[in-house]
């Protein structure tokens, strides 16, 4: 497949991942939701768009993402429109109603994963494939590779894109002042769910909300400590893709753009030596972007998905 060139107009890596986000409008996606109850009595919502197919794409949204977002509802259209089904699944809290669990989501959550996995293998699909986007995608790869040899039969190809797959380092890049307009973005987000939780679990202590400045702040006094990790160093190196990907046992492909604002330079690795994987590090693409201007409205991240999947290899 040809590589990835944007548009002229966007002509900047700022550009190339604003426009995508706050832009694009993806028509013609009607979900069917299910919600499902984990081990734990909390719940996850799932999306779906069905035809009775016997293959399935399983996609994992980014940080503070759901299923509504644009570049979910994408990679669903066409998968969907090329005879597949597709689950458009959300994290903990992120469906449009707080879990009931303190616990809610992060980059290393593999259990809920593998729970929405195990309910799609129930269902009778022959073959199902994993695509992550960013924070999803670190989750995808992490949770294959700790599957490494005992992942599911049915299982066959796994596409991630814009992939922190160093979450320290990440968290740093993400944090320089030129990125400040999507730290503080996120940080307002996070902070606003951590503010509502508290009003249906009042036990979850806001105190610490005001004074929380940077990411890191939010990952060392809510994330780590709420799913157990020592610190927010511990669970960056616990939970970092990087650390799991030469076990991955499944053809798998890894596309981080080479001037994502977001990735360090510990997310384009090249000492990794495993066959099932391929990475590729476009010149061009932003933080989850890879707009076109034409193919029917399609992305190329879409298009290298599904040209991925569809490949005999």
């Amino acid at each position: 497949m040809a590589p990835y060139h944007p548009p002229a107009l966007l002509f900047t890596k700022h550009l190339e991942t604003i426009y995508p986000a706050l832009l694009r409008n993806v028509k013609d996606v009607e979900y069917e939701r299910e919600r499902i109850t984990t081990p734990d009595h909390d719940f996850l919502d799932l999306d779906w768009v069905k035809q009775d197919s016997k293959k399935l794409v399983i996609i994992s949204h980014g940080l503070e993402g759901s299923s509504d977002r644009a570049y979910i509802k994408g990679m669903a259209k066409i998968f969907y429109a090329n005879g597949f089904d597709a689950l458009a699944w959300n994290y903990r809290g992120c469906s449009g109603e707080m879990n009931k669990k303190l616990r809610f989501y992060h980059s290393g959550a593999t259990d809920d994963l593998g729970y929405v996995i195990q309910h799609a293998e129930s269902l009778g699909y022959s073959e199902i494939n994993l695509i992550g986007f960013s924070l999803g995608g670190n989750l995808t790869l992490k949770y294959a590779g700790e599957q490494g040899n005992a992942i599911s039969l049915k299982i066959k190809k796994i596409v991630t894109f814009s992939v922190p797959l160093n979450l320290r380092s990440s968290c740093e890049k993400i944090s320089v002042p030129s990125n400040w307009m999507y730290s503080q973005r996120f940080l307002k987000s996070l902070k606003k769910k951590v503010a509502d939780k508290s009003n249906v679990l009042p036990e979850l202590n806001v105190s610490r909300l005001p004074e929380i400045k940077t990411l890191l702040e939010f990952d060392n006094t809510y994330t780590a400590p709420l799913h157990g990790f020592r610190d927010a160093f511990d669970y960056y190196h616990q939970c970092s893709a990087i650390r799991f990907v030469s076990s991955i046992q499944r053809p798998t492909l890894i596309v981080n753009a080479l001037n994502d604002p977001f990735l360090s330079a510990d997310c384009y690795p090249t000492e990794i030596i495993n066959p099932n994987l391929t990475f590729e590090y476009p010149q061009r693409g932003g933080h989850v972007g890879f707009a076109l201007f034409h193919k029917n409205g399609l992305y190329w991240s879409e298009l290298r998905a599904l040209d991925f999947i569809q490949s005999t290899l």
